[in-house]
């Protein structure tokens, strides 16, 4: 996927603001990332009322606030009036029950939103001769009418989905939304029928059967899944979509983090309650094709708050750069990514600062759990970068330079202290971008012990190679795993010395069998 800054950022919302990031939080938030964003943003203007006589409404049924013993941290989530919060980072969960369990409590919608989701099948044009596959259609209908209050930023890849032409036609004509609409499975990109025709087609069904004052043009599309195929919007728009709508409710938004995934093990969710009320809940898919300008990624932002649309558009240009710009998987951009914020605009907001702080927060925990998520990742990988001699954009670059060199993250997927790998990547990039710098001042750590300094490694003895091994074995995560165990992550420092610099971090992933086995098989 494209970064934030190279794609075109459209901003949805009335008037916001949240919470204050907390110091566990900043750790959750991933390094400011790379390029700028264009951004277009529109003024909010309240929409025609049009009720949902569908929407079934199970406001008394809240769920309790979920808590973990876990072995390295215990949950601390926080019982507000919008309801519960997931914790800034995320506590160790033993099973998969406590994982969605937890999930779930957090998962209250901001006001003002359904979510409904089904399933159906489909038989693909393309490869007949693998019978019908599942997939999933995801709406979030605003209750209380259209907004203007909303805003995008898609992939700059030079192919991008039928979808993404969609979604940046909606914005450059001054639609107000009313309705998403996304479905897994293909990504309608590059089709050999009318991939447009097709999205619109779903669109379409989407406002009759809501009977949306704006039509088919209210309604954003997104898809996800295997480039090339047609998008069966037949079958979409005849059953799955309208069984979706059916299943519209507004309690959770949970069930869209689910219906979105791919190959994702976990669904991911994010959600922060302001200190007036309003709310913030965001939800993500991407295991594979991780890369910045994004990475292979689909993220809808969904809040009640009103806020004024050009602190939207700074507040979501600076979420963006500092959390889905900057990790990386796989090394491989996506053609589908977007990412939207949504804005009901039915709370007043009491304090922009803390509206952006909130916004970083939900942001940047769906961006590390991308990473853990992964694609057979093993071990999540941080950066953290200090003084770099060069911009914050190309201080990403080295960072992403490093995560992505397989020699690192081979060995790191051993549990390997194979040190000299990561002095050898950054030194590659130093070499190639920035020739005239000198690195005389590097210093490297592991896990917190000094590696490297006054361009020497500092390894003696076999008790600092068990601890550099224990370390990323501490960080390891089951390739299987359908629920992130532990926040855990393979800590690297670069320092280049001096007091000025750029200072970044950046979350990447190891190279495992698991990741090999899954994309040599993705179709099916």
């Amino acid at each position: 996927m494209q970064t934030l800054s190279h794609r075109t950022a459209m901003i949805f919302s009335r008037k916001n603001t949240a919470s204050a990031l907390t110091a566990a939080a900043a750790t959750a938030v991933v390094a400011l990332t790379a390029s700028p964003c264009a951004v277009a943003a529109f003024s909010t203007t309240r929409g025609v009322i049009v009720p949902s006589s569908r929407i079934r409404s199970r406001r008394g049924c809240r769920p309790p606030s979920f808590a973990t013993g876990a072995p390295l941290r215990a949950a601390t989530t926080t019982t507000t009036e919008g309801g519960v919060d997931t914790d800034p980072v995320l506590p160790s969960f033993s099973t998969k029950e406590e994982y969605v369990s937890y999930l779930k409590a957090a998962g209250k919608l901001p006001s003002g939103f359904a979510v409904g989701t089904a399933t159906g099948e489909f038989v693909s044009v393309e490869a007949p001769a693998m019978g019908k596959l599942p997939i999933k259609a995801t709406v979030i209908h605003l209750t209380e009418g259209p907004t203007d209050s909303w805003a995008a930023v898609f992939t700059s890849n030079k192919f991008p989905g039928c979808p993404v032409k969609v979604g940046k036609s909606r914005l450059s004509g001054g639609h107000a939304l009313q309705a998403l609409v996304i479905n897994n499975k293909i990504s309608n990109v590059c089709p050999g029928g009318d991939g447009i025709a097709a999205a619109e087609l779903v669109c379409d069904a989407v406002a009759t059967s809501l009977n949306l004052s704006g039509g088919a043009n209210s309604v954003l599309p997104s898809s996800t899944g295997v480039i090339g195929w047609r998008l069966p919007a037949k079958e979409l728009a005849e059953d799955i979509v309208p069984t979706a709508i059916e299943a519209l409710q507004t309690e959770s938004a949970f069930a869209a983090a689910e219906a979105i995934m791919t190959t994702d093990r976990y669904p991911k969710l994010r959600s922060k309650t302001l200190s007036d009320g309003t709310r913030i809940v965001g939800v993500a898919k991407g295991a594979g094709m991780i890369e910045p300008n994004m990475a292979t990624m689909l993220g809808y932002i969904m809040t009640d708050a009103m806020i004024e649309k050009s602190k939207l558009q700074s507040m979501l240009t600076e979420a963006c750069d500092r959390s889905f710009n900057s990790i990386s998987i796989d090394g491989d951009e996506s053609t589908s990514d977007t990412v939207v914020a949504i804005a009901s605009g039915l709370k007043p907001l009491s304090s922009e600062d803390e509206f952006r702080s909130a916004l970083l927060e939900v942001t940047g925990g769906l961006s590390a759990d991308l990473v853990r998520n992964g694609e057979g990742t093993g071990h999540v990988i941080r950066v953290a970068i200090s003084n770099f001699p060069g911009s914050e954009y190309d201080a990403r670059r080295m960072g992403r330079h490093l995560v992505n060199s397989p020699l690192v993250k081979c060995a790191i997927s051993g549990n390997d202290p194979n040190t000299g790998r990561i002095a050898g990547a950054i030194g590659s990039f130093m070499g190639k971008f920035f020739p005239d710098e000198s690195v005389d001042d590097m210093s490297l750590t592991l896990g917190g012990r000094t590696i490297f300094d006054n361009g020497k490694f500092v390894l003696e003895g076999d008790a600092v190679e068990r601890e550099l091994s224990g370390h990323m074995a501490n960080a390891q995560l089951g390739e299987h795993d359908d629920f992130p165990r532990h926040q855990s992550f393979v800590e690297i420092g670069v320092d280049f010395g001096g007091s000025t610099g750029s200072d970044v971090t950046v979350l990447g992933s190891d190279l495992t069998k698991e990741y090999v086995v899954v994309n040599a098989d993705y179709r099916s």
